[in-house]
């Protein structure tokens, strides 16, 4: 009610402004003012369609947290298994590995490079770490753990592994798991965009840079950047229906049918890590969300409000780290806020 007041106040003066400066025929502030009620306007509508997701999609990712009860074993909750980690990206995979762990997942393993193997363990005792990557066998090395994963994240820290990552992507769809792609993962889904089109259980999280790279890649005309919302729906329709993340100040998720934008107040501290928790958290939301009833999320597509989760939780992460740590936020410090970031969102 208050930004309606707002919003009517605000159009009211510059209707009165612009009347007057119309009379004295000073058409350039005229054309201004004008411009500046079309922003205002699109602010409040841009905040309301925004508070009208979180009102609707949270209460259905609600519905696909799996209670904690005593009579569960372990690994029923989620295994989720991230590709990705080389020599010189460490930092990323863990990053996305501990995440899924702190999210909710009973157990999370990481397929890297035997040179990032040692690094990473080092960093969790809690983490599965299998230096496979850049073994001969490595796509039967992880087909063989396939089994026994709920999800698989692909990207983070990972380099640019063609044929292996080929095979383990076909391996998994055949599997119906959820599949997130990431970081390195995205530049092989611009070469080879068939890899992962029409598979509605796919998830791209692309930065404005990667998404640009697939738009182009798939329409073969330059991206216009200002109206991202239709072309990362033309995008995701172009890809057969996967759902797409693209990250940015407005994050925005769509499956070619239906449009979510998540702008749940984060900060403006923007540290290398952070989409490695997006991907990681979403990788477990993914699975939670595929495996409820329908009833669950009330026909809406299960990874779109996995994706809507995912987003809402780094957001709220990234706010709460900032809340203590300002300038001096890093991912790690967002990845201790997990936690209550978790308990606010969805369990309150």
């Amino acid at each position: 009610m208050e930004a309606k007041l707002l919003l009517c106040a605000v159009t009211v003066a510059l209707s009165v402004a612009v009347a007057l400066l119309s009379a004295m025929k000073i058409d350039a502030l005229t054309c201004f003012l004008s411009l500046f009620t079309i922003v205002i306007e699109r602010s409040f509508t841009l905040g309301r369609t925004a508070q009208r997701n979180m009102d609707s999609v949270l209460p259905l990712v609600k519905n696909t947290i799996p209670p904690l009860t005593s009579k569960k074993h372990k690994g029923q909750d989620g295994r989720i298994g991230v590709i990705g980690g080389c020599q010189e990206y460490t930092g990323a995979p863990y990053f996305a590995a501990i995440s899924a762990l702190k999210v909710g997942a009973d157990l999370s393993h990481v397929f890297c490079t035997k040179d990032a193997a040692t690094v990473i363990k080092s960093y969790s005792p809690e983490l599965i770490v299998h230096p496979v990557l850049d073994s001969p066998n490595a796509v039967e090395e992880i087909e063989k753990w396939l089994p026994r994963l709920h999800s698989l994240v692909v990207g983070p820290g990972l380099g640019r592994e063609d044929v292996i990552l080929k095979e383990v992507i076909e391996k998994s769809k055949s599997r119906g798991i959820p599949i997130v792609i990431d970081a390195d993962g995205l530049w092989l889904i611009a070469k080879d965009p068939s890899l992962i089109q029409f598979y509605q259980r796919g998830i791209l999280t692309p930065n404005f840079m990667e998404f640009t790279r697939l738009y182009e890649a798939m329409h073969h005309r330059p991206l216009d950047s200002t109206d991202l919302k239709s072309c990362a729906q033309q995008l995701s329709l172009a890809m057969g229906n996967v759902t797409i993340v693209l990250k940015g100040e407005e994050d925005i998720i769509t499956d070619g049918n239906r449009v979510l934008s998540c702008i749940h107040s984060g900060s403006g501290r923007r540290c290398g890590g952070q989409g490695d928790l997006l991907s990681g958290s979403l990788g477990v939301f993914a699975h939670w969300a595929v495996s409820s009833t329908p009833d669950a999320t009330k026909g809406m597509n299960p990874t779109l409000v996995a994706a809507f989760a995912a987003t809402s939780l780094t957001r709220q992460c990234n706010r709460q780290a900032f809340d203590r740590h300002g300038r001096a936020t890093t991912t790690s410090d967002m990845i201790q806020e997990i936690c209550t970031a978790f308990r606010k969102l969805f369990e309150s």
